[in-house]
C-alpha cells in the first residue's frame, strides 16, 4: 500500500475512536522518508531559535567585533554577559530601545553605530567617549534635539531623518570631518549660517523640512550632492552658482519662483546659467549703470569698429556714453517684454538670434516659424545656425513693418557691432507693438 494510502487507513480507523485517535495513530507510526511532525513542541520551536540565534550573534560580535542585533524587537541591552567592549561595528537597528544602551557608549573602538528605528528620545553625553566614531544613524525615532556634545565626535556621516527636530544647533559648524549630513523629514525651519563652515561637505539632505530660506554660506561648500525638496523655498540665491562641484540638484515641491519654473525644469546647467544672470544684474542695478567700466568696453567696441568697419559700423559715430545707454535701454526693454533676465553684455547675449527670434514672436508669433537653440549636450550654437537665426530675426521685422532704415545689418548682431544700430531696431520693432495696442484701444 502507498504512504498515502496508509495514511488514510489509519485515519479512518482512528475516526472510529474518537478524533484524538487520529493524532496518536500518526504518531505511532513510523516513516522513514518523512520528517517527525509533533504539534506539541511546533509552537515553542521559534522562540528558542530566536533566543539561540542572540545568543550566537552575541558570541560572533566577541571574537569579530561587529555586533548586528538588528530587528529583534529588544527594549534592553541583551550583552550585559559579554565582553564587547573590542566592539567597532554596531547594528542595534529596528529594536524598541527607548534610549542608547549605556554599555554601547563605552565601546571605545567603536566606529560605527547604526540605531535606525527604535524610540530614542535623546542622546546621552557618554556618547563623547566614542571618540573613534565616525557613522552614526539614528534616523527613525524620536529626538527633538541634536546636542551639542554630540559634534566633538569625528562624525563623516550623520543621519538622523525622520525624527522631531525644529532646529540645527550652531555648534554644528565644529563638526569639521562631516562628508555626509541627512536631516531630512523634519520640523526644521531655519539652518544656521555655521553650516558653511562644514568644509568637507560632500552630501547635504535637508528634504521635507519647513525651511523657507537657503542659507548663503551653503555656497562655500564642496557640495556634490543637494536635496531640498518638500520644502517652501521660493529662491535659489544666486551665490548658488559657485557650487562647481555639483552634480545632483533636488528642488521638486517647493514654490520657487527665482529661477522661474521651466528654467528649474531645464534641470542644473539651465539653474547655473539663471543664477549667473542673475548675479550680474545684482552686481550692477539697473538705476546705477556702470559707466568708468562699461565704458571702458564699448570704447574697445568703438575704436575696433572705426578701424575695421568705417562708419558703417552704427558705431564710429557715437561716443561711449550714447552706446552704453543704449546697451542699457536695449537690456531693460528686452527684460520687461520677454520677463528674462540678461546678463549686462547685451552683444553677447543677442549675438545667436535666438532672444531677438522670441521677441520677434512675442510680438507677433509664428514671425519666426523655426528658431536654433543652445541644449545642455550643446550648449553654443555654431556660427552657421547663429546667422540662420538673426537673418530670420531681421526677415521677421522687415514683413512687421520695420522700416528699412532703421534695420541693422546682420554683422551688427553677429559680431557685436552696432550695438546702437541693433538698439534702433529692437525699439523700432517695440514701437510698431505699442503703435498697433493704441490703435485696437482706440477704435
Amino acid at each position: 500500500m502507498s504512504l498515502l494510502g496508509q495514511i488514510y487507513s489509519l485515519m479512518k480507523m482512528a475516526a472510529s475512536q474518537g478524533g484524538v485517535g487520529a493524532v496518536t495513530a500518526l504518531q505511532g507510526q513510523h516513516y522513514p522518508n518523512v520528517p517527525h511532525w509533533n504539534p506539541g513542541v511546533m509552537q515553542h520551536q521559534q522562540p528558542l531559535h530566536t533566543a539561540r540565534s542572540l545568543d550566537r550573534a552575541l558570541e560572533d560580535a566577541v571574537c569579530s567585533g561587529i555586533l548586528n542585533v538588528s530587528g529583534r524587537k529588544l527594549r534592553d541591552y541583551p550583552g550585559l554577559n559579554y565582553d564587547l567592549t573590542d566592539t567597532t561595528q554596531a547594528d542595534l537597528s529596528k529594536n524598541r530601545f527607548g534610549e542608547i544602551p549605556p554599555e554601547v557608549c563605552m565601546f571605545a573602538p567603536l566606529e560605527s553605530l547604526n540605531l535606525y528605528h527604535n524610540c530614542i528620545k535623546m542622546i546621552p553625553e557618554a556618547i563623547i567617549n566614542l571618540q573613534m566614531l565616525t557613522y552614526l544613524n539614528i534616523s527613525r525615532n524620536q529626538l527633538s534635539v541634536l546636542p551639542t556634545f554630540l559634534f566633538s565626535l569625528p562624525l563623516r556621516v550623520l543621519v538622523v531623518s525622520n525624527n522631531k527636530l525644529v532646529s540645527v544647533p550652531d555648534d554644528i559648524g565644529k563638526a569639521k570631518d562631516l562628508m555626509e549630513l541627512d536631516i531630512s523629514c523634519n520640523e526644521i525651519q531655519v539652518l544656521p549660517a555655521q553650516m558653511g563652515r562644514l568644509f568637507a561637505l560632500r552630501e547635504l539632505n535637508i528634504r521635507r523640512n519647513c525651511l523657507q530660506v537657503l542659507p548663503d554660506e551653503l555656497s562655500d561648500l564642496p557640495l556634490i550632492r543637494l536635496d531640498f525638496s518638500c520644502n517652501k523655498i521660493t529662491e535659489i540665491p544666486p551665490s548658488y552658482r559657485k557650487l562647481s562641484h555639483l552634480q545632483h540638484i533636488i528642488l521638486d515641491n517647493n514654490p520657487i519662483q527665482s529661477p522661474p519654473a521651466q528654467v528649474c525644469l531645464k534641470g542644473k546647467i539651465h539653474i547655473f546659467k539663471y543664477l549667473n544672470m542673475q548675479a550680474c544684474r545684482q552686481d550692477k542695478k539697473p538705476d546705477s549703470l556702470d559707466l568708468s567700466t562699461l565704458g571702458k568696453r564699448c570704447l574697445v567696441h568703438q575704436l575696433t569698429d572705426s578701424k575695421n568697419h568705417g562708419p558703417d559700423s552704427g558705431i564710429g559715430s557715437d561716443n561711449v556714453k550714447t552706446v552704453c545707454v543704449c546697451a542699457h535701454v536695449v537690456l531693460q526693454n528686452l527684460e520687461s517684454r520677454l520677463k528674462v533676465l540678461l546678463p549686462d553684455d547685451v552683444g553677447a547675449a543677442l549675438m545667436d538670434g535666438v532672444i531677438l527670434c522670441h521677441l520677434a514672436n512675442h510680438i507677433r508669433p509664428r514671425s519666426v516659424a523655426s528658431i536654433h537653440v543652445p541644449s545642455p549636450a550643446v550648449p553654443k550654437l555654431s556660427m552657421a545656425k547663429c546667422r540662420r537665426n538673426v537673418e530670420n530675426f531681421l526677415d521677421a521685422c522687415k514683413k512687421l513693418g520695420v522700416p528699412q532704415d532703421k534695420l541693422c545689418l546682420p554683422h551688427h548682431i553677429l559680431e557685436e557691432r552696432g550695438l546702437v544700430k541693433v538698439g534702433v531696431t529692437v525699439q523700432a520693432l517695440l514701437d510698431l507693438s505699442s503703435l498697433k495696442a493704441t490703435q485696437l484701444s482706440t477704435m
